[in-house]
């Protein structure tokens, strides 16, 4: 079998290679060798050349990537790509064939899984550190070349451990999960997660909590974020050490505890639902003729709202929903300015109020029968959901058009009144994106 045993260097940002080392190797030997400086056509950044050593100028004449791309298909063809914390020298490579329309895809090997499995019990796993534990010497730290070489040797230890043919090959097959998981986590911590609904924490060293996300299948779904090449993933997964999670029954309560676990904890890699939305709202008031408008303005300027909703868009959307079921006129529903009467592309239920043919009384009444409608649609709502498992049930409960939170009760128990489920509730907070959950639900 023969393997290439690989280090990059990169300008950080954007991740383009500024040198790669590679050793031909095997399995007794070196057989070939090769390295190159890179030019990465974009800007080395400062805090990059302080950690290298390689600045602008080392790398103006150097080959571009493309220069060097066949040198490096030729010597890595028909081997397995090893690599410190693999996935990241893998994929910075792999995105730049990318970027001249080159599909590049080799088997790999990561020596920071193999070394926790064959050599259990160290502090750290990095590089520097299980190299000084071994006595590996490094010449030239943080240079490609001199981690390369240092991989080399700590692959060669790896390669005459005992069980290494047995571990080598589980970690080679294609339904193996190594490759893929981030290299400082351990496997045991991705087999313990379920195949079942819930939330799930991604954590660093600290054990701080850098990302929070849902999933019908927890399992399935972390798992995808260790396949995605996205700078945001590669970074995520990078600093993951360990995997929380929180099973909830169902889809619907597992994106009500992924809303509130994200504003509790604020993680670093989570940006959309930690902004607090701009609120819109739908209200009413009369006219100089008495006729009952629906319009919608911002929720702090908006006198006794209807329904709240966190978009403009959201709030149209629900008035051209409520202007057919109601038969309303569009242009006494803000959905159409500036027109004497109304002539909506979609909406063709007006029954003639904007002409003169409805009296106000007539049309007044389908307007407070649809104001009705809205606010007694969520007044008070028990939603009945899956539980966590067999012998258990899941509910949200909806008090007054307010969002309270949700709970899990033993089948056994026996429920008569919607009062008794709030023993077994656990509060949660009302807020304009839970809102729209339950909204795409109700």
């Amino acid at each position: 079998m023969m393997y290439t045993i690989i280090d990059v260097e990169t300008t950080g940002q954007g991740n383009k290679i500024t040198e790669i080392s590679i050793f031909k190797y095997d399995g007794n030997q070196v057989v070939d060798e090769f390295t190159s400086l890179v030019n990465p056509e974009a800007y080395i950044p400062d805090y990059i050349t302080a950690l290298t050593g390689i600045d602008n100028l080392m790398v103006a004449n150097a080959p571009t990537f493309s220069d060097i791309a066949n040198a490096i298909l030729e010597i890595t063809e028909n081997t397995i790509f090893v690599a410190h914390s693999v996935n990241f020298d893998y994929n910075v490579i792999r995105n730049e064939f990318k970027a001249i329309g080159i599909d590049f895809r080799r088997k790999k090997l990561c020596t920071v899984r193999l070394s926790r499995k064959l050599m259990p019990g160290y502090k750290s796993y990095s590089l520097g550190k299980i190299c000084k534990a071994l006595n590996i010497e490094i010449n030239g730290r943080h240079r490609a070349k001199g981690d390369a070489e240092a991989t080399v040797v700590l692959f060669e230890m790896l390669l005459n451990k005992e069980n290494a043919e047995t571990v080598f090959n589980n970690f080679l097959k294609k339904s193996s999960k190594e490759a893929t998981l981030p290299s400082h986590l351990p496997t045991a911590v991705f087999n313990n997660l379920p195949n079942k609904a819930g939330v799930y924490f991604f954590k660093d060293k600290k054990g701080k909590i850098i990302y929070i996300g849902k999933a019908k299948d927890i399992k399935k779904r972390v798992l995808s974020h260790f396949y995605s090449k996205t700078k945001k993933s590669l970074d995520m997964v990078r600093e993951t050490r360990d995997i929380d999670f929180e099973l909830s029954g169902s889809e619907l309560i597992a994106l009500l505890m992924e809303d509130a676990a994200i504003k509790h904890h604020y993680p670093t890699y989570n940006v959309v639902s930690k902004r607090n939305p701009k609120a819109y709202a739908i209200f009413s008031y009369e006219d100089r003729k008495g006729i009952k408008h629906l319009a919608y303005n911002r929720l702090k300027a908006t006198p006794n709202p209807i329904q709240t909703f966190s978009t403009i868009t959201d709030c149209r959307q629900y008035l051209e929903k409520i202007c057919v079921q109601f038969e309303l006129c569009p242009k006494f529903c803000h959905l159409q300015d500036g027109v004497s009467q109304c002539s909506h592309y979609k909406i063709t239920t007006c029954k003639g109020i904007c002409s003169d043919n409805e009296t106000v009384n007539s049309y007044n009444l389908r307007v407070n029968s649809a104001i009705s409608h809205t606010l007694e649609s969520t007044k008070d709502l028990v939603l009945k959901q899956k539980g966590r498992h067999d012998d258990e049930e899941a509910f949200i409960l909806i008090k007054n058009s307010v969002y309270l939170g949700y709970g899990f009760i033993d089948k056994t128990e026996q429920i008569n009144t919607p009062e008794e489920l709030e023993n077994f509730l656990i509060p949660q907070k009302d807020n304009l994106d839970v809102q729209k959950i339950l909204r795409s639900v109700l």
